[in-house]
């Protein structure tokens, strides 16, 4: 228990960076109350006890705002992040490694019986306010973006976005490539955000990333600069910025008169 207990603190500071000290994550943080709480109703909705069961998720639930029914399946190191909102059904099947962020529905369409929600395969993301509905199939390592609605089962390592649903094609150009890069690099890209998109905010998140990506090129010059003329010595860069010209030097007035 205490193993299971350390291994979610764990990963809720692999998730945010918000997160301070272990005391503070596991006495504040009302996702981890809810896991916590939840792996105690799943064990006693398995022997039976289903109205018991029921109640603790209620109780639950109203004080951590998420909503978790006993019978559905989660796996380990499942983070949910702020929490708000968030509802999990009974037939939802969670992979290791998970994170839900806030108002996010892992729902059904069907008031027929048998398995009627999602089923989450191990790292996998679903950005806040995502609806996933019905017995779908989630791949390993999906991302599923903020809001967006997803109905139809997604293959592994793809990312959805939009109303319905739609998959985003990989980067396939210089330029997209080149973002995502730099947005890994920085630790930004949660949720595949930087790949093409009619989104306004995606949009300004890819100028921003541009501009660090010429900031790297003129302080790569520089550096070369400085490195050519003894200065100081050039330290790892990126290969691809080997064909990047360097003026050659001249010297200052100032020089010239000493």
């Amino acid at each position: 228990m205490f193993k299971r207990l350390k291994e979610d603190i764990e990963c809720v500071f692999e998730r945010d960076p918000a997160a301070r000290t272990g005391f503070e994550v596991f006495t504040t943080y009302p996702g981890l109350h809810a896991v916590l709480v939840h792996r105690l109703t799943h064990r006693l909705w398995k022997r039976n006890l289903k109205w018991l069961a029921r109640v603790l998720s209620n109780l639950a639930r109203l004080f951590t705002g998420i909503e978790i029914h006993p019978g559905a399946v989660i796996g380990r190191r499942f983070f949910i992040d702020h929490g708000m909102g968030v509802v999990i059904g009974e037939t939802a099947v969670i992979g290791d490694d998970c994170t839900l962020y806030h108002g996010v529905t892992l729902g059904g369409t069907t008031w027929q019986k048998g398995k009627r929600h999602p089923t989450l395969g191990r790292d996998v993301v679903v950005g806040a306010g995502a609806k996933v509905l019905g017995p779908l199939l989630i791949g390993d390592g999906v991302r599923i973006g903020s809001n967006a609605v997803v109905v139809k089962s997604v293959p592994a390592g793809a990312t959805v976005v939009g109303v319905p649903g739609r998959i985003i094609e990989p980067a396939k150009d210089a330029t997209t490539r080149r973002r995502a890069d730099t947005a890994k690099r920085i630790g930004f890209d949660a949720y595949g955000a930087t790949r093409d998109a009619p989104d306004p905010i995606a949009n300004a998140i890819n100028r921003m990333l541009d501009h660090i990506h010429h900031m790297d090129q003129r302080v790569e010059q520089m550096s070369r600069a400085l490195e050519s003329r003894g200065i100081m010595q050039h330290f790892e860069h990126d290969p691809t910025l080997d064909e990047v010209e360097i003026p050659p030097a001249t010297d200052s007035p100032a020089t010239d008169r000493t």
